[in-house]
């Protein structure tokens, strides 16, 4: 008879998650997972082939998680760029770990699906894609350097953000 399992490649995923959001890439191990779910660090490779597959296997959860994020705000550029702040305030090291890894092509096309839509809405379909890019560029630059402390100059980032939100959706709708 054969063993049964004792843990499964979704609580796998979410170990590494969480190791992940505690302390960086660097912290997610095949040990330290394995001890999260409770299991020898030999049985993992029943369900992953090693610490690159798992990490690629997060970044994915991690493409999809935001997905679902963008794909429950009202639909609006602006309701994207909060629903898009909110993810990376909930999850920093997973923001963070988004673009310095590479989730596969049909991940990434669900999860920008909902910024195309708007971004079509707000200056057609010719120029979405460069529209979607533009806002995500800015929103992933402005979260990034809020994220790592950069705005030391005083002042309202909260207001910034706004204030930098509008600007490129008046610009947006003036194209």
């Amino acid at each position: 008879m054969p063993t049964p399992d004792r843990t499964s490649l979704a609580a796998i995923v979410t170990a590494g998650r969480e190791l992940l959001e505690r302390g960086g890439p660097a912290k997610v191990s095949m040990q330290a997972v394995a001890d999260r779910v409770g299991v020898r660090a030999p049985s993992l490779y029943k369900r992953v082939r090693d610490r690159e597959a798992l990490l690629q296997l997060i970044a994915e959860d991690i493409v999809d998680d935001l997905g679902t994020v963008l794909a429950a705000s009202d639909g609006t550029l602006t309701g994207l760029a909060h629903a898009y702040r909110t993810f990376a305030h909930t999850h920093p090291e997973g923001f963070r770990y988004l673009y310095a890894s590479s989730p596969d092509l049909a991940h990434l096309q669900r999860t920008s699906e909902p910024v195309l839509q708007a971004a079509r809405a707000t200056v057609g379909e010719e120029r979405a894609l460069d529209a979607a890019r533009l806002v995500t560029a800015w929103a992933t630059g402005f979260l990034s350097m809020e994220l790592a402390g950069a705005f030391r100059l005083g002042g309202d980032v909260d207001g910034a953000f706004e204030y930098g939100l509008a600007q490129l959706e008046v610009a947006l709708r003036q194209s």
